[in-house]
């Protein structure tokens, strides 16, 4: 494992050529929004290039960012790319894809024989529910016409947030990936994921939890994370907001 935003550690880890692919989120998200620092996907893209090593960037939830995800967003170039449950709303699916060099590299060595008639086996492959999800959510969700709206929503939610921690002098952050955002409890954006765990506070979070979902706001069940849907409103974030300096101003006493 190699912290994220670290180049010379990435460096070190290849430089011994026996790593066959570096797996990695676009932006770091399973410990609250670590965003990658000027220059740093170059690097990664030259560096494992550099060491013959395959890059695989994993868009699950970085799909946020807009249609085709942080990849395209950022014009990214990954050997592979993956994609799960969010291409399906929720409903058990996923997608990969992979640049004709790869691609070519496995027909080389494909043996028919070995091959399952489902491509990658197993019996929900070609799902009829997860293709009909996965249809509904790429016509309905996926969008640009969708994320234009939601990435607006976040936005707002995030500058309500931002402003509440300024006016009542929180030592938190609050960070922004397409139409998902969150706050984290501390004065600065982390820049790896030990820096987000470190300033993670199970009891602080728990409370912010409870007090929001005892005046119907249900956030996600992990971390202090709100990721917008084509219906959120305008009266929606607006609620939140004012939920969110309420707290803020019990916490301050």
């Amino acid at each position: 494992m190699v912290e994220f935003n670290n180049p010379e550690a990435l460096e070190g880890a290849l430089r011994h050529g026996d790593v066959a692919c570096v797996l990695a989120e676009p932006v770091m998200t399973n410990v609250g929004i670590v965003l990658p620092e000027a220059g740093y996907h170059k690097a990664l893209r030259e560096m494992t290039r550099k060491h013959g090593t395959l890059l695989i960037l994993d868009e699950t939830h970085t799909i946020c960012a807009g249609p085709g995800g942080y990849t395209r967003a950022e014009h990214l170039e990954p050997d592979l790319l993956v994609f799960g449950k969010p291409i399906a709303g929720g409903v058990p699916g996923a997608a990969y894809g992979f640049t004709q060099e790869v691609a070519q590299s496995i027909l080389a060595k494909q043996n028919l024989e070995d091959s399952d008639t489902g491509g990658i086996g197993g019996t929900l492959a070609g799902n009829a529910l997860s293709l009909a999800a996965m249809r509904a959510t790429l016509e309905k969700v996926l969008t640009p016409e969708a994320f234009t709206r939601m990435i607006l929503m976040a936005e707002r939610w995030t500058k309500g947030v931002s402003t509440a921690i300024a006016d009542f002098g929180l030592p938190w952050n609050v960070t922004r990936l397409g139409c998902r955002a969150e706050y984290l409890f501390s004065p600065l954006a982390p820049k790896n994921g030990t820096q987000a765990h470190d300033a993670m506070d199970f009891e602080l979070e728990r409370f912010m939890h409870l007090y929001a979902m005892n005046r119907g706001i249900l956030l996600t069940p992990f971390h202090n994370m709100a990721l917008m849907s084509p219906v959120t409103s305008k009266e929606d974030i607006d609620r939140h907001t004012r939920v969110f300096r309420d707290a803020a101003k019990e916490l301050v006493g």
